[in-house]
């Protein structure tokens, strides 16, 4: 069966992602990062277009083994936040490969609009081996915050 037919709706980079957010009121951005990747990275700040993140673990640090309820607890989040299963859903990760298999598994349970923040929050590694420079949210000048 083809992804399209699943409901993942590929990839968007950063600025698209943002847009997307401030413009659809019922848009979720689902950040998919670990805990210490929140806490010692940073994690989008929403607050701009009053929004938050969901913030749930796809794999647990340190053993990175996928969460085995992700879908169940991530989708009855989505459900207290009011969208429903046509609502955009938008994941991201550090580069954009944890989010992509999120977005894909999410459609797989009948959500129709789930989107891949291509490059994630650090986007690729530039010439000198540092993310967040070359691509991705931070990349992308988009509001971040740092604990």
């Amino acid at each position: 069966m083809a992804l399209e037919n699943l409901g993942y709706a590929g990839d968007l980079d950063a600025a698209a992602a943002w847009s997307v957010l401030e413009t659809d009121p019922r848009a979720v951005l689902v950040d998919v990062r670990t805990l210490a990747e929140w806490t010692f990275v940073g994690v989008p700040d929403l607050g701009g277009v009053g929004k938050t993140p969901v913030l749930i673990e796809w794999q647990r640090y340190p053993a990175m083994e996928r969460t085995p309820d992700f879908e169940a607890v991530l989708s009855a989040e989505l459900e207290t936040r009011g969208a429903g299963r046509d609502a955009p859903v938008l994941f991201l990760c550090r580069s954009g490969v944890r989010s992509r298999s999120a977005a894909i598994a999410l459609a797989g349970l009948g959500y129709t609009a789930c989107h891949n923040v291509a490059g994630g929050f650090e986007g690729p590694l530039d010439a000198a081996g540092h993310r967040g420079t070359a691509g991705g949210w931070k990349a992308a000048g988009l509001p971040w915050v740092q604990s």
